[in-house]
């Protein structure tokens, strides 16, 4: 059973949260300020953090800057709606995830879903003499991507991407052999509350294509898009 330490101040959205996550069967852990948060973090067994950036003691931000010295632990960042440069950073410092309030518990609980799976997945295929770096994802048509220091490469070159390009690139290699339709890969990249026209995937997905090439991404007619 995976843990999940759920670092926020606001006792109305943390015991809802903890709730909806021991209904899921997770083991949970809480923090009310971001010192406190921290030490947990960096003393308990968890598996996954839920960080809220808004924190008394210490910022979220400033949790995830010094936690990022000593613990790969996943993170997902809880910002406030627009909160454009909290996400940046966040993303920059090795969030693996972010999500904006007010949130939908169900996103949530797929977000984690994906990341916890992830986490697994590696593990089971790390060997005994030497173990991949969680932050590393990689696709057989030759993208490699470090979610930590957000580095691209395509067959060994680097590719230089924007942070929207590489926050839809991430989703879809994070969930290859799925076909994402455009509404989700809108709701993952953009937040639920993005009230724009689904086309503007269609235009980052060219972007990507660009800078790497055509059969990266398939386009699966009538859906979305699939990394094999």
């Amino acid at each position: 059973m995976s843990s999940i330490l759920i670092i926020e101040d606001e006792e109305k959205i943390s015991r809802f949260v903890e709730l909806e996550l021991q209904h899921e069967g997770y083991g949970t852990g809480k923090a009310a300020d971001g010192r406190s948060g921290l030490e947990a973090a960096l003393n308990g067994s968890y598996d996954l953090v839920i960080l809220d950036i808004m924190l008394p003691e210490l910022s979220g931000i400033e949790v995830l800057r010094r936690l990022r010295r000593e613990s790969s632990v996943p993170v997902i960042l809880l910002t406030a709606r627009d909160s454009v440069t909290d996400k940046v950073t966040g993303l920059d410092m090795g969030a693996n995830d972010y999500i904006t309030k007010p949130f939908a518990i169900e996103e949530l609980l797929a977000r984690i879903r994906v990341i916890l799976r992830n986490a697994e997945a590696q593990g089971a295929g790390n060997g005994a003499e030497e173990k991949e770096d969680p932050a590393l994802l990689t696709s057989p048509c030759g993208i490699e991507m470090n979610t930590d220091s957000h580095a691209v490469h395509y067959k060994g070159r680097a590719v230089e991407l924007t942070n929207r390009e590489f926050i839809l690139l991430r989703i879809l290699m994070e969930n290859r052999g799925v076909a994402m339709t455009r509404e989700r890969l809108l709701s993952e990249a953009w937040g639920y509350d993005y009230y724009g026209e689904t086309n503007i995937i269609d235009v980052y997905v060219r972007y990507i294509r660009q800078k790497t090439a055509d059969d990266v991404i398939r386009t699966i007619r009538g859906v979305g898009y699939m990394m094999e």
